[in-house]
């Protein structure tokens, strides 16, 4: 290292020489080679431990004939050779050289298999004698000591004969050690195949049954003579079972035939559960695990009633439709319970391949029932209760239409003969009792739609929601949280601030995760700070769930020009809606702003040219509308918005606000508006007027021709508002503006 500092002040240039001995600690000079080479050094690196890395670059070689102990350092006295005194050969006794060396040193490659090509490259290009000799011995993985002759050949036939020679020897040595690995490897061979040979000769024996253990084919013969089934069947699996005994147990045939074979054996051809006949029975556990819902609860004990009569009656296929968090799953378990049969439940969501409903065909490897008989193998009965979970979520590509494959398992007439690709046997499937759940109607295809009997669960009202928190959802969760009812208790005005102001949807998942959230921080203060009853009530809610996360929709405090409050159904229950207009000079533009989807906008543009048609009646100039622009805002504008329900409220804003007449603050309203004034039926009447209630409307105005959804709407919900059916524009006006005073 000093040797180094000291280079670096002077000229930078080093000797470097090998040592004789590897292993030899401190050498010293005797321990030396005399030929080495002469380097320049050309960066210096400082490293961790007092390391130094040096990075150098050999010029020429040098013979040192002497050496000087320096203080700090040693000093050569060398003799350096460079390429001006090497020896005049004959320009063709090099180039003879260059080739002979070329040549050996790709066949030297070749055996040895791990010389990379850029190697190979730069040794065919290069002609320069001496710099093929040195970059060929460089290359060469000799030992050091060999290396060390390399150096020390001064002149190029010598430096040539010790390079051919050593390649040669190279050669020589890697064919002898590639002879002896190709002799151990056929060895090896041999021990490999005379033991596949042995396990191959002890399958054989097996099959032949010249071992105690009963074969694979005698089992399933076994099981067929004792499954109940057809003869169609019956005859199948026999067939496949002799079919089976011929094929070699080490094809992969032999695997798809064996899962063919179990697959049929397993499926419950003519097995049958016993179904709970008891009305009242079915009515208890479905009143005990659901609040409300009758209109599920009585469709079910009809078909039980006709299951009774009949002894058979036609499985009905049923569609739960709601929004999340409605209980959809839950309410076809409770029935696979009241009934006391098999249940399975099918999740069609993001599904997209017609195999997954059909099976895939046997030819392919991997090949598997569908979903649906591999549903019925679960089972193990073939009328079990089979929940076809999230239908409008199913989706199609170019694999197949997963919906049009649906439309054989659901049509009533069809599936006693459903076909299964893997299976190739019809399967009964007119014993199961089908229920499947959807979010949305518009978003199940019409055809499948056709073959369903449609049952809403429509979004729950406060009080629903109430007392299924207070009878359902909270003993399970306690019981979940490890807490024990006599250690929380939860005020009923609580359970009321939960409901309003910490969830907003149209079930009761969010308001599930809600209490789940008490019971664990209560299960932390039981636990650790040793508290033996805790109660929870209104002044004490924020401790366990934080601020209040939403506010309740209210009318406005007083009756105001150009703002009308309109009623919209959402995924997870119905919202009120305040829609804004202003008129301002300018040119009759109309401006639409609060992220306004097609229909909202095509509903705008007809309630202006109404107002537009009856504005001679209302003393509006005919020149106004060319004269002011006209801007409709609905508010929260990041939130989507559309749908067909929003025209007299947007068509009544309008007419507020240019006649800057005033509209009833208690009021709220949902319908389509035409352009002659008639007033279009909507849907979702229940969840709107739910909202309406909840946000202190006095009155709503909704479409004559809705008047017969109200007989289903509870009087909980209408109860304290005045409902008003119109069927024209000017019923609406009448109801709602007020003339200024």
């Amino acid at each position: 290292m000093r040797a180094v500092q000291a280079a670096m002040t002077e000229g930078q240039r080093v000797f470097l020489v090998t040592q004789k001995d590897v292993e030899q600690e401190n050498p010293g000079i005797d321990g030396l080679y005399r030929m080495g080479i002469v380097a320049n050094v050309k960066q210096v690196i400082k490293l961790q431990n007092d390391i130094v890395r040096i990075l150098v670059e050999g010029t020429n070689r040098a013979e040192a004939y002497g050496y000087e102990d320096r203080e700090d350092y040693v000093e050569a006295q060398i003799l350096c050779y460079d390429s001006d005194d090497e020896e005049e050969l004959p320009q063709q006794a090099q180039r003879a050289m260059v080739m002979a060396v070329q040549e050996t040193f790709v066949k030297y490659a070749r055996i040895h298999g791990k010389i990379g090509q850029d190697v190979l490259q730069k040794v065919g290009k290069t002609w320069e004698l001496s710099k093929l000799l040195d970059y060929v011995g460089n290359n060469l993985p000799i030992r050091y000591s060999e290396k060390q002759k390399l150096l020390e050949a001064v002149s190029l036939t010598e430096r040539h004969e010790l390079l051919l020679g050593m390649l040669l020897q190279e050669i020589e040595v890697l064919a002898i050690k590639n002879d002896f690995q190709h002799k151990v490897q056929e060895r090896v061979e041999k021990h490999q195949k005379e033991y596949v040979l042995r396990e191959q000769m002890s399958l054989i024996k097996e099959e032949l049954g010249e071992n105690n253990t009963e074969s694979d084919a005698e089992n399933y013969e076994s099981k067929l003579a004792g499954l109940d089934c057809s003869e169609e069947v019956r005859e199948r699996i026999k067939k496949e079972i002799n079919r089976f005994k011929g094929i070699s147990a080490n094809s992969s045939e032999s695997t798809v035939s064996r899962g063919y074979i179990e697959t049929l054996l397993e499926l419950p051809w003519n097995k049958m559960s016993q179904d709970n006949r008891d009305l009242s029975h079915a009515e208890k556990v479905l009143d005990e695990d659901h609040y409300g819902l009758e209109k599920v609860k009585e469709r079910m004990i009809e078909f039980l009633a006709v299951r009774n009569l009949t002894s058979k009656g036609e499985s009905p296929i049923i569609c739960l439709v709601g929004p999340p968090g409605t209980g959809k799953t839950s309410i076809a378990r409770s029935i696979a319970k009241a009934l006391d049969k098999k249940y399975v439940r099918v999740s069609l969501g993001g599904v997209r391949d017609e195999a997954e409903i059909r099976g895939h065909r046997r030819t392919y490897v991997g090949a598997m029932p569908g979903r649906i008989v591999a549903g019925l193998r679960t089972a193990g009965v073939k009328n079990p209760l089979m929940l076809l979970d999230e239908i409008d979520k199913v989706s199609s590509d170019y694999k197949g239409d997963t919906s049009a494959a649906l439309l054989e398992v659901l049509d009533s007439e069809q599936n006693s003969k459903f076909r299964d690709h893997y299976v190739e046997l019809p399967v009964d499937l007119s014993e199961v009792l089908f229920i499947a759940t959807a979010n949305s109607v518009q978003d199940i295809p019409k055809p499948l739609l056709d073959r369903m009997e449609l049952i809403e669960v429509t979004s729950y009202t406060e009080n629903d929601k109430f007392h299924i928190a207070k009878e359902h959802l909270l003993d399970k969760q306690l019981t979940k949280n490890g807490v024990k009812p006599s250690q929380l208790k939860i005020t009923d005005k609580a359970m009321q601030d939960i409901i309003r102001f910490y969830t907003r949807e149209a079930g009761v998942r969010d308001l599930e995760r809600k209490l789940g959230e008490i019971c664990r921080k209560a299960a932390k203060q039981i636990y650790q700070d040793k508290v033996k009853e805790l109660r929870v009530t209104r002044s004490n809610l924020e401790d366990y769930l934080g601020k209040k996360k939403y506010r309740q929709d209210t009318k406005n405090k007083k009756d105001e020009v150009g703002i009308v409050r309109g009623l919209a159904w959402t995924s997870v229950g119905g919202v009120t809606l305040e829609i804004e207009v202003n008129v301002m000079p300018g040119k009759g533009e109309l401006v639409l702003t609060g992220k306004l989807g097609d229909v909202m906008k095509e509903s705008a543009r007809a309630g202006i040219s109404y107002i537009r048609s009856i504005s001679e009646a209302y003393g509006i100039d005919a020149d106004y509308f060319k004269e002011h622009d006209i801007h409709i805002h609905i508010p929260e504008g990041a939130v989507p918005k559309d749908g067909p329900s929003a025209g007299i409220t947007m068509a009544l804003a309008i007419l507020s606000a240019v006649t800057e007449q005033r509209v009833r603050a208690d009021i709220a309203m949902t319908g389509e508006i035409t352009l002659r004034g008639r007033v279009l039926p909507i849907g979702g009447l229940k969840e709107k007027l739910l909202a309406a209630k909840n946000a202190g409307m006095h009155t709503v105005c909704v479409p004559k021709e809705n008047e017969k959804d109200l007989d289903e709407i509870s009087e909980e919900i209408t109860e304290g508002m005045e409902i008003l059916t119109v069927e024209h524009m000017d019923q609406v006006i009448k109801a709602a503006m007020r003339s200024n005073p």
